[in-house]
């Protein structure tokens, strides 16, 4: 179908940031094309659900395509689903090592892959990423992380120099601790100690950080960091 509203799709798309960033889009009119592992049906018409785990070969292809066919085209697509698993080196274990690759990296790859293929002068990814690959501390000692979100920060500006000339760009945000499912609600204290502001993020931040690169037309290759300057040091 040919239709002009413009199209984004958001990964890890049913709860926490992903959720948060399925209502800012929104906001500006988007249609949103909204993945995650078991995702419901949207009571929004410009919402549409696709269910998938994207660390499986060909689910990043299904959400494209799905996009397509439903609203016409891709304009952005928001990389923010992701697996952490904070242990020390040799206690990963390789179903950690797949499943961490599997969702951070293939995921990835394929969703963007995909998204390229099809998107117009105009369009734009967006990567989540972590501070901690700026700044490792003892008391997160997550090297998958680091391999996987250090990946795609390279990858983010590797993409944004490759295809600047079609008119898209490519950045990142590189988050610190964020308030969402992901943590209890007593590991805060602890948590707000990474950073010098010493508190916690919170989801409009996040969705404020996405949407300014959203809008930025003369922005890509960034790491935008949202971490309360927990990558500058402690």
């Amino acid at each position: 179908m040919n239709n002009p509203t413009r199209v984004a799709i958001i990964t890890g798309a049913s709860q926490g940031i992903g959720e948060a960033l399925v209502a800012g889009y929104r906001k500006l009119g988007y249609a949103v094309v909204a993945n995650s592992r078991s995702i419901e049906p949207s009571d929004d018409p410009i919402v549409l659900s696709v269910a998938g785990d994207i660390g499986v070969p060909g689910v990043g292809q299904r959400i494209v395509d799905a996009a397509v066919q439903r609203f016409g085209r891709v304009d952005s697509v928001v990389n923010n689903a992701g697996i952490f698993i904070a242990k020390p080196f040799t206690e990963y274990t390789d179903a950690d090592y797949d499943a961490i690759t599997g969702v951070n990296l293939r995921g990835f790859f394929e969703v963007t892959r995909a998204a390229l293929a099809v998107m117009g002068d105009g369009g734009h990814v967006v990567n989540v990423s972590t501070s901690l690959v700026d700044q490792a501390t003892k008391a997160a000692p997550s090297v998958l992380a680091a391999l996987t979100k250090g990946g795609l920060n390279a990858a983010t500006r590797s993409l944004a120099v490759e295809y600047a000339e079609r008119g898209i760009r490519v950045n990142a945000v590189a988050l610190g601790i964020i308030r969402t499912p992901m943590h209890a609600d007593e590991e805060y204290a602890a948590l707000a100690q990474l950073n010098p502001q010493h508190r916690i993020g919170e989801l409009d931040e996040v969705v404020e950080a996405v949407l300014y690169l959203e809008h930025a037309g003369f922005v890509t290759g960034e790491i935008l960091h949202v971490d309360g300057g927990q990558h500058a040091g402690h």
